[in-house]
């Protein structure tokens, strides 16, 4: 990222040292700024260091220390508190405009008394894990209504938590307020121990602001660590044998893979499981593997334009079937390209589910590649009016929750 970042050809010793000075004081050299504000949480960094330190940490309370260097507390605060209505307004209303009462519970929304709220345990036992869904997978509900599918095949048994009234914090720290952040981490943090064998999370930045600043200031202060968090993919690794006999049904596709190797192992289990799906082939696109999520772009938006562009050009060149994205953030930001390019842009889950004989609408993509926030609020008005939203308010949310968030431009309308 260094080059893209623009920290150009500067010694990086004189780069981690003005990192230093940024998180001591608030202020540093410009590449050591660059470094900062430009990093995509690849995680390459924790490997590389010989030192035992997660330089990607380091550079977190780095633009921590920025944005409370360059704002006022007050002003910090209610930019924390803004963009996070910006995500709960998103999440609840994208949710319900897909989404039955029913099928919201099950992802662990309280919606109604009579409903059971998210768990598959028995009255009065703990699950063995808290499915944690992070807010934004809500807005793309398909994929974490078929990994609870899969998990049920499992024989797992879990709650599910997740969105605004579970939030991770990393908003709040995002814009430099670190006390409402640890608060807000902490109470969704204690919610989370109740799974007997720990969490399962879904999101990536969540997962990282977790495991890389939550648990280790709470283990550090209370003595103990409250939990482990597995990522969704890796715990299905754990289960491979298991799932191995219930892929049955051939998914006869060439495929390639959208690969953020943030999480490290992600990828690679992702990689693995879709070669166990009988008809799945994966070709290699050769093109570079950046960021968490593509949201961790989103510091260098013309990087990340070229990135996603270059991806879709290779895609059509190998005259694949489906360029298949694992997260969340991917999807929402590629699906819609499926309407002007030669392939389909699908979930690593569709794939499984399809194997495993279960399916859930993607109508967030349906949606998305109408492209026209009147159209979206009139297909969706009949879920709207159920759960009382007025529709000026939905279309509001559908611009800036869902068509505002195409970093690559659509190639034209449709001939």
């Amino acid at each position: 990222m260094a080059q893209p970042a623009g920290v150009g050809d500067a010694a990086p010793e004189s780069v981690i040292t003005g990192v230093l000075e940024i998180v001591r004081t608030g202020e540093g050299p410009e590449p050591s700024k660059a470094w900062a504000k430009g990093c995509a949480l690849t995680g390459d960094c924790i490997t590389a260091c010989d030192e035992a330190v997660n330089p990607r940490f380091l550079l977190a309370m780095a633009r921590v220390a920025l944005a409370k260097h360059s704002s006022e507390l007050r002003n910090r605060r209610k930019q924390g508190v803004e963009n996070f209505r910006l995500v709960a307004d998103g999440v609840n209303v994208l949710a319900r405009m897909q989404l039955s009462e029913n099928e919201l519970a099950r992802l662990g929304q309280h919606v109604n008394e009579r409903l059971e709220n998210g768990s598959t345990a028995k009255p009065g036992e703990r699950p063995d894990f808290v499915f944690y869904t992070g807010c934004n997978v809500l807005k793309t509900p398909h994929m974490a209504l078929t990994a609870l599918d899969i998990m049920d095949a499992l024989g797992v048994t879990y709650r599910v938590m997740g969105g605004p009234t579970h939030c991770c914090g990393v908003i709040q720290l995002r814009a430099g307020d670190t006390d409402v952040s640890g608060r807000v981490a902490t109470s969704s943090l204690d919610k989370l121990a109740e799974g007997k064998a720990g969490v399962i999370s879904w999101c990536a930045s969540c997962h990282v602001q977790f495991t890389e600043t939550t648990i280790p200031t709470v283990e550090k202060v209370r003595g103990s660590r409250p939990f482990e968090m597995t990522p969704f993919m890796l715990f299905l690794k754990t289960r491979f044998e298991d799932l191995r006999p219930m892929l049955k049904n051939p998914v006869r596709m060439r495929i390639a893979l959208h690969k953020h190797p943030g999480v490290k192992g992600v990828v690679e289990s992702g990689t693995e499981l879709l070669r166990m799906v009988p008809g799945i082939e994966i070709v290699d696109l050769h093109q570079p593997a950046v960021g968490l999520m593509s949201n961790a772009l989103n510091a260098l938006p013309e990087y990340k334009r070229g990135l996603q562009l270059a991806e879709l050009e290779a895609t059509a060149a190998a005259g694949v079937d489906a360029l298949v994205a694992i997260y969340h953030v991917d999807h929402r930001e590629l699906c819609a390209h499926e309407r002007d390019w030669p392939f389909r842009i699908i979930n690593i889950l569709d794939i499984v589910g399809a194997s495993m004989g279960l399916h859930h609408d993607d109508h967030f993509k349906r949606l998305k590649i109408m492209h026209d926030a009147d159209a979206i609020v009139a297909d969706c008005k009949d879920m709207i009016a159920s759960y009382g939203i007025e529709p000026a308010f939905a279309r509001e949310v559908v611009i800036k929750a869902m068509l505002k968030e195409q970093p690559l431009p659509l190639r034209g309308t449709r001939s």
